[in-house]
């Protein structure tokens, strides 16, 4: 079933979880998430960020994914990930997304206030949710060069942000990072909890992939109630493609089910994790 961000986010803070948000690029990935879903009867985000819509378009995205989510036996939002433009934002609305993550974070505090109080206005009038951010979450190449405290979220400011802004959900940087992190990430449990406290909302952590399992079960039980994941389930579908090649299979009818298994089996592992089961 359909849904938007703040029911799933509503139930993962009552129930002490966190909601798995997969970003997609093809119906192959999107099917693996759905089947790993339904088979651990979970709710599940199935989203695409901005920077991937030179792969996938926004329309091609909705055309297969909004009807997938529709008929799934479990709650599963759709969701726009890192839209930088109110134009982007809006346009995934227009075309059905139940929540959209307007990133303005690389603005000035006020500017950003401004810009997500904008879209949150015309996004709650869609019946969808925003997700805003606040502070910076660097590449993980650039962990190795420098610790970026600096753009770490503030908690004071978080909580005025949230009162400002009237979000739904708050993603934050502290010491999380995009991409395949090299080495250990340090990431400030400390500082989640504290913004927890101070803005009273669901948390976002991004950058989900290559955090140990303990590492995510403790910003869980510091507030964080969704975490997205990319890469891993990129890779993934990566690899079963492979391993259909490697196994002599050249017709892509027979290599597509290699590609949604093994995006399955790793969404499981997530969403296993995630939820604590």
């Amino acid at each position: 079933m359909l849904v938007n961000l703040k029911e799933l986010l509503d139930t993962a803070v009552e129930e002490k979880y966190a909601v798995a948000n997969f970003n997609v690029v093809n119906l192959e990935m999107a099917r693996g998430v759905i089947e790993a879903a339904e088979e651990t009867d979970s709710p599940v985000i199935l989203g695409i960020e901005e920077k991937l819509l030179d792969v996938c378009s926004m329309y091609d995205f909705a055309s297969f994914v909004l009807p997938m989510a529709r008929m799934a036996s479990v709650p599963v939002g759709v969701h726009f990930d890192h839209g930088y433009s109110f134009e982007k934002c809006t346009q995934a609305l227009r075309a059905g997304f139940t929540s959209v993550n307007y990133d303005c974070s690389a603005l000035p505090f006020e500017e950003n206030v401004a810009k997500v109080l904008e879209l949150v206005k015309v996004a709650h009038a869609f019946g969808a949710s925003v997700e805003a951010e606040l502070g910076r979450v660097p590449d993980a190449s650039e962990l190795e060069e420098r610790e970026l405290t600096d753009y770490h979220t503030k908690p004071d400011q978080a909580a005025e942000f949230a009162k400002r802004t009237g979000i739904d959900a708050l993603a934050i940087a502290a010491g999380n990072a995009q991409g395949t992190y090299r080495s250990a990430p340090n990431v400030d449990f400390d500082r989640i909890r504290e913004i927890s406290d101070a803005a009273k909302l669901p948390l976002v952590l991004h950058g989900g992939s290559g955090l140990s399992d303990r590492m995510f079960r403790r910003a869980i039980d510091c507030g964080v109630h969704k975490i997205n994941v990319f890469t891993d389930i990129d890779i993934a579908c990566g690899q079963g493609i492979l391993q259909a090649v490697n196994s002599g299979l050249v017709k892509v009818s027979d290599i597509i089910p290699y590609a949604v298994h093994s995006v399955k089996i790793q969404a499981m592992e997530k969403i296993g994790l995630f939820r604590n089961t």
